[in-house]
């Protein structure tokens, strides 16, 4: 092998399944380690009924959350998510970017806003890929995007 770096794509290779690292065919696949086989990715994240404030095709992409609920949550800046209309149906993935805490801002940025519009309610949720059982972290906001409680 080449060293770290091919052993920690070896490792990435096997969690997706790529047989092909550094010109050459690994001798075995992932089903071999136990691990691997019961890796799922689950919700670990989720904003429901939020209510978008903003769409704006000419922002560069994503879409953009009060901190304070990112926070609530435990959204991570440019984390990947799956943005659900309640609305319209609508399903997408994108990154978050923080907003002004507080703020109560959920913006739909750039090409995400042809799909997603300005008051359309949507369900915002994060996925984490693990062998355990993970306890999401779920949250209702009212129209004005402001926290109500657990869920």
């Amino acid at each position: 092998m080449c060293g770290t770096p091919c052993r920690q794509l070896r490792w990435l290779g096997w969690l997706c399944g790529v047989k092909l690292l550094c010109g050459r065919f690994l001798s075995h696949s992932y089903t071999s380690y136990p691990i691997l086989q019961r890796m799922r990715w689950v919700m670990r994240s989720k904003i429901h009924k939020a209510t978008v404030r903003q769409a704006d095709v000419n922002y560069v992409g994503s879409i953009t959350i009060d901190e304070d609920l990112m926070d609530r949550v435990g959204l991570w800046p440019h984390e990947k998510v799956l943005v659900v209309s309640n609305t319209s149906g609508a399903r997408l993935e994108t990154y978050t970017i923080p907003g002004a805490r507080g703020s109560g801002v959920i913006n739909m940025n750039g090409a995400a806003a042809h799909l997603i519009k300005a008051g359309e309610e949507i369900i915002i949720i994060g996925f984490e890929l693990t062998d355990q059982p993970v306890a999401a972290r779920q949250i209702l906001v009212d129209a004005d995007n402001r926290f109500v409680r657990e869920l």
